[in-house]
């Protein structure tokens, strides 16, 4: 029997190395599952941090002709036209918001929490975080855009002054490099401290080089 879109189906857990003290909720991209990411995230994980890889729901996607495929919202194109679907979009966030009090409520500090994702899921990263109303360690996106971008800063529950990442490949085909910068620019325009970084030669996946600026991150952020 399949899950009701946007209920979070079991995700992937990676157990800190040493005392737990704080926790990193990383969002796959469109299509994919938890487990995508897990073991490049275990590679470069602090000792303290437990990772917290959930799994979008499968529902169709407008973008695939209707195909149903894992996706944390309906998107009807990869770009920065703001066609997201708003609804699912928001009850996406709001699951998210969920994952983030049930780690405050073990104990984990909200800015000892790192949010993350790529692609979709670095949207839904860069949007849950932003409307989420308490203070976070910081958010990692990478190969993304900002989603319903003209509704902020208005729809920003956060503070200005929450770090962001940003990580983008010059050659990416899938979520176009030039979506990155806009929606960077749009962020620095009410955000205080956000990173935009390019990665030369990189198309729309991860790199050893990307990989390693995050461990430093994250190495920053719940030291």
């Amino acid at each position: 029997m399949s899950s009701p879109p946007n209920e979070v189906e079991l995700e992937v857990e990676i157990a800190p190395v040493s005392n737990h003290t704080s926790t990193l909720i990383f969002l796959h991209g469109l299509g994919d599952s938890g487990h995508g990411w897990s073991s490049a995230l275990e590679r470069i994980q602090p000792p303290n941090m437990k990772i917290v890889c959930p799994n979008a729901p499968s529902q169709p996607v407008t973008l695939n002709g209707g195909f149903r495929m894992p996706s944390w919202f309906d998107l009807k194109r990869l770009d920065m036209s703001g066609t997201e679907d708003e609804k699912s979009l928001k009850v996406a966030a709001k699951t998210i918001h969920a994952l983030i009090s049930k780690e405050s409520e073990k104990g984990i500090p909200t800015t000892r929490i790192v949010l993350g994702g790529f692609s979709q899921g670095g949207a839904l990263a860069l949007y849950s975080g932003l409307t989420y109303a308490k203070p976070l360690a910081g958010i990692v996106a990478l190969s993304s855009w900002l989603p319903l971008h003209q509704k902020f800063p208005a729809a920003k529950l956060n503070n200005n002054n929450i770090p962001i990442f940003q990580a983008h490949g010059d050659i990416d085909s899938v979520v176009h490099y030039k979506y990155g910068q806009q929606s960077a620019n749009v962020l620095q325009s009410f955000m205080q401290n956000v990173t935009f970084k390019t990665y030369h030669g990189l198309s729309h996946s991860g790199s050893d080089a990307e990989m390693n600026d995050v461990r430093n991150i994250f190495a920053k952020w719940v030291k």
